[in-house]
């Protein structure tokens, strides 16, 4: 049995920030992928054009996002391996996360024909911008199996909170990314297939420089030999490790189909209604992925407090972190107020695309307080392997959102995004009220020799 240490107490709030300031760069490079592709398209003034990037990514998101569990399940099982100061545990969760990436890998390029054909049906694409999309999906979708393995990768030195090395590989993956973009889309005239080439290629050397880096690691150097290890395959180890990634996947899938129903529905209204939620959609996504700094820091500071048993520094980390993350949505949200309208018109020439997006700004405004609580309650519940908890939350608040559609729909696109805010208010209000038991629950119970069992003490998960 690994020994159980004490974590050590130095100031919190520097503990948090020094975890979530990195993040929040980190993540803004990543919505750099988004923004950046949706930007240069948007200087040829085509509004099927830029719908046919937002319905292409968007197909890829659904499908590659709802193996976000490779990143979040890495992310938890490494923390609280290093908080019991096991490194021969996080070596094999690193081994055990990369052979998983490849097989899903595998299995999505051999049904690549069913899955473009499907998905461009399921988001309502039509017209021009049906083949444009393909265009876009057909090039972009090689790229499945780099952006696999870099979830593994990353979630994995997030684990260990090397939080600084994750920030340097992402800028400069998207110093690459924005190159080519302008290089291919505007200087060689490609379009929408500039763009598909441009992502693919800077994932492609984000997974070379991740290599490189996560290489560099001292448990990694026992990554090949574990590799060959009977010990590493073990029943117990994969079926826990397939516990929590089987409820992740759901809890991400669900999530995603939220998405898809708010594209479906943009869709439905028209190309120009599309192009204006697709901007919308990304102010939201930059939001999120700047208060999900917190939420990272939450999964690590919670996994390593669960792994070392301590009980009081769990409590801390989950009160400071919320009370950070309050304070950052109001920011977001007084920018967004005072130059949010300003920021979404400079991502498109197409007039009545820049009018109906002022139109709508006002959601982009709101949606940081709306969601900040539940982006913090997924890094707790994530950290602490409470996927099912977890997962049961999200299909609760999807109904909601559901619901919420069908009654506000004579609202026309307001409706829509009511709605959307509601599914974010609704994922909070039920991880909170299950929150309290979870918590006395999970360090109730003796702790394991190994990593934290998926769903321990989880008042959804046992009997």
């Amino acid at each position: 049995m690994s020994r159980i240490p004490t974590l050590p107490k130095p100031s919190l709030s520097r503990t948090i920030l020094a975890i979530a300031l990195p993040s929040m760069l980190t993540n803004v490079a990543t919505a750099l992928f988004g923004l950046a592709d949706l930007w240069v398209i948007g200087r040829l003034g085509v509004a099927s054009a830029q719908g046919a990037v937002e319905i292409g990514a968007k197909l890829l998101m659904t499908v590659l996002v709802v193996f976000n569990f490779l990143r979040s399940g890495t992310v938890a099982l490494t923390a609280q391996a290093a908080g019991r100061e096991d490194d021969t545990a996080q070596a094999a969760t690193l081994v055990r996360g990369l052979a998983a990436a490849l097989a899903i890998g595998l299995v999505l390029l051999l049904a690549r024909s069913l899955v473009v054909g499907l998905g461009l049906r399921m988001l309502g694409a039509s017209g021009p911008v049906i083949g444009l999309a393909r265009t876009y999906v057909d090039i972009r979708y090689w790229g499945a199996v780099p952006w696999l393995l870099n979830a593994v990768l990353v979630g994995w030195l997030i684990g260990r909170r090397r939080m600084r090395t994750v920030l340097a590989v992402e800028v400069a993956a998207n110093i690459v990314h924005v190159a080519l973009d302008l290089t291919l889309v505007l200087g060689l005239r490609l379009g929408v297939a500039g763009v598909a080439v441009a992502t693919l290629s800077s994932e492609t050397l984000k997974l070379a420089a991740l290599i490189a880096m996560a290489a560099g690691e001292a448990p990694a150097r026992r990554a090949l030999g574990l590799l060959r290890s009977r010990a590493t395959w073990r029943a117990g180890d994969l079926l826990a490790l397939f516990r929590l990634n089987r409820d992740l996947l759901g809890r991400t899938a669900l999530l995603m189909t939220a998405t898809v129903l708010l594209t479906r529905a943009g869709a439905r209204q028209g190309p120009t209604i599309l192009a204006a939620n697709a901007i919308l959609y990304q102010l939201f996504m930059l939001s999120a992925l700047l208060l999900d700094g917190f939420e990272s820091a939450a999964q690590v500071l919670c996994g390593e407090a669960l792994g070392a048993r301590d009980r009081a520094r769990f409590d801390a980390v989950v009160r400071a972190t919320l009370a950070w993350a309050a304070g950052g949505a109001v920011l977001v949200t007084l920018v967004y107020a005072l130059a949010g309208a300003r920021f979404a018109a400079a991502f498109s020439t197409a007039a009545g695309v820049i009018a109906t997006t002022g139109a709508y700004a006002g959601w982009a405004v709101a949606m940081p307080l709306a969601g900040v609580a539940s982006f913090v309650f997924d890094g707790v519940f994530i950290g602490s392997s409470w996927t099912r908890a977890m997962l049961v939350s999200m299909g609760a608040a999807l109904a909601v959102f559901v619901a919420a559609l069908l009654a506000f729909r004579s609202l026309g696109n307001h409706g829509l995004w009511l709605a959307f805010t509601l599914f974010f208010v609704a994922r909070a209000v039920g991880q909170a009220w299950l929150l309290p038991r979870l918590t006395r629950r999970s360090f109730a119970a003796p702790a394991e020799s190994g990593l934290v069992s998926p769903g321990l003490a989880d008042p959804i998960s046992s009997p």
